[in-house]
């Protein structure tokens, strides 16, 4: 028992607080959840004593009581304990020892140690809201499939099928993509809501949970890797911890990131606080102006270097600076006389862009609102509005999305030819549509790469946008979801 505890101790080191619970968690439930996350709220990590076998009201095995126990994501380590628990505790002295609220006037034999040597002995239940953690966990990372319906009218017109689109996929690991654009981290706090204040008209919530996604940019190559290809990220990070957590993140999953440091901003970093699975604010911590011309030249000619091994550039605009006109038409120029793809995506949600600035694309993917704004119109008909846009930008092909009306599709066939389609939204239920666009331009993107037409293209896209906003946060696309919604059934 000594070493364990000593072993304890030198994993959490002599500065972390630590809170201890014990018990006989013969089988897990709810009220077990609530306590452990009450007690992980307090300190950086919990340590779970588990009765002895022998003990009274032990009637599972103390292995097996183990291995569940230390399955928890909030648990730090667990012990079966083989000396009375007072006597562990003097041992490890936690900071904190947390049972049960019907303890509280009981005799604790915990007590008078942890007065001993200035600990705190806690009495709490845990909260509710608490059991639902492992729900909030699926809907960030589990795809619902059952809420996506593909149309069977758009590939009958177009000619194409499941097996076609799968065989565009398995394309997907031949090619060889730079992404350059905005970084941006994503929080998602997770609230209860509580209701309204009594001194003033405001909403009053209690923090449950935050994840952090990396985003923007980031996210876009983070897709085209997971679906396949070997992806290079170019950006423009500050000089702050946010900069290394997003460059850790993305280089850990096997993106090659050339990261370059501007220290009069700050990482963009933006917080969204949600409740009942609709966002209740969003606060930006960000720089909008543009970077430097040392920074401009320093990004030119890395991309000149990286430019003989890539197939398709995807420009990822978020309008904060990281892209300024000189730059984009530098890299513009050097990749069109290699004959390298390019795509450009610029979103326009709190602030101004211009699609219409990346000139000569195989691809741009605006919303509607993005489309008016880059033509400064607001009354004509999409059809005109996308041919309009695609005559300004001398885009091949444009995408506009139409949140939940799906998408038009203006695409120039090979002959030369002008044709614009609708195709409606697949997923009937979307979750957090923040992600759409980001995975419908880097699939897209991808299958154009690919020698894909713009119909078939666009169709992956969808079907990738779809499984997207199936989840809560923008975690990256994996292939497989992709390929599991086209074995799917179709639906009209």
């Amino acid at each position: 028992m000594q070493a364990s505890v000593e072993k304890i101790m030198g994993s959490v080191g002599p500065k972390k607080r630590i809170a201890f619970v014990s018990g006989n968690f013969n089988v897990l439930h709810p009220g077990h959840l609530r306590l452990l996350r009450f007690a992980a709220d307090l300190a950086d990590t919990v340590v779970v004593g588990l009765n002895p076998d022998g003990t009274s009201g032990v009637t599972v095995p103390g292995p097996v009581r183990l291995e569940g126990v230390k399955a928890l994501s909030m648990v730090g380590h667990a012990v079966l304990l083989s000396e009375p628990v007072g006597a562990f505790v003097a041992r490890l002295k936690p900071d904190f020892v947390v049972k049960g609220k019907e303890f509280e006037h009981r005799d604790n034999v915990e007590a008078a140690i942890v007065a001993g040597y200035g600990g705190k002995l806690i009495f709490s239940s845990g909260e509710m809201r608490f059991a639902s953690t492992d729900l909030l966990h699926r809907e960030y990372f589990d795809t619902l499939f059952s809420t996506i319906n593909k149309p069977r009218n758009f590939p009958t017109r177009h000619r194409f099928d499941m097996d076609a689109l799968r065989a565009i996929l398995a394309q997907f690991r031949e090619i060889r993509v730079t992404v350059i654009g905005d970084i941006i981290i994503d929080d998602y706090v997770t609230c209860d809501p509580l209701g309204m204040s009594q001194e003033d008209p405001t909403i009053v919530v209690t923090p449950i949970e935050t994840k952090t996604f990396v985003g923007g940019a980031g996210v876009v190559a983070a897709h085209a890797h997971n679906l396949g290809a070997r992806t290079r990220f170019v950006s423009v990070f500050g000089a702050d911890e946010t900069a290394e957590f997003a460059c850790g993140s993305l280089k850990s999953m096997g993106v090659e990131v050339h990261a370059f440091t501007d220290e009069t901003r700050p990482t963009t970093r933006k917080r969204r606080y949600r409740a009942h699975n609709k966002t209740l604010l969003r606060v930006n911590h960000l720089r909008q102006h543009a970077i430097s011309e040392e920074i401009v030249q320093r990004i030119a000619r890395r991309v000149e270097e990286v430019l003989p091994e890539t197939d398709v550039l995807m420009f990822s605009d978020f309008n904060y600076g990281c892209l300024p006109q000189p730059l984009v038409d530098r890299i513009t120029m050097m990749a069109r006389d290699r004959g390298i793809v390019i795509t450009a995506d610029s979103q326009a949600s709190s602030q101004l862009s211009d699609i219409s600035r990346f000139i000569g694309t195989s691809l741009i993917t605006p919303t509607e609102r993005e489309a008016r704004l880059a033509m400064q119109d607001s009354s004509s008909g999409l059809a005109f509005l996308a041919e309009s846009l695609s005559a300004k930008s001398k885009a091949q092909n444009v995408i506009i999305t139409l949140g939940g009306e799906g998408m038009l599709i203006y695409g120039r066939g090979k002959d030369g030819g002008e044709m614009t389609d609708r195709l409606p939204a697949m997923n009937s239920a979307p979750r957090d549509v923040a992600g759409a666009g980001d995975s419908l331009f880097a699939t897209a993107s991808l299958a154009l790469c690919s020698g894909a037409d713009i119909w078939r293209s666009a169709y992956l896209g969808a079907v990738a946008a779809a499984c997207q906003v199936s989840r809560i946060g923008n975690s990256p696309l994996k292939v497989d979801d992709i390929l599991t919604e086209l074995n799917q059934p179709d639906f009209e």
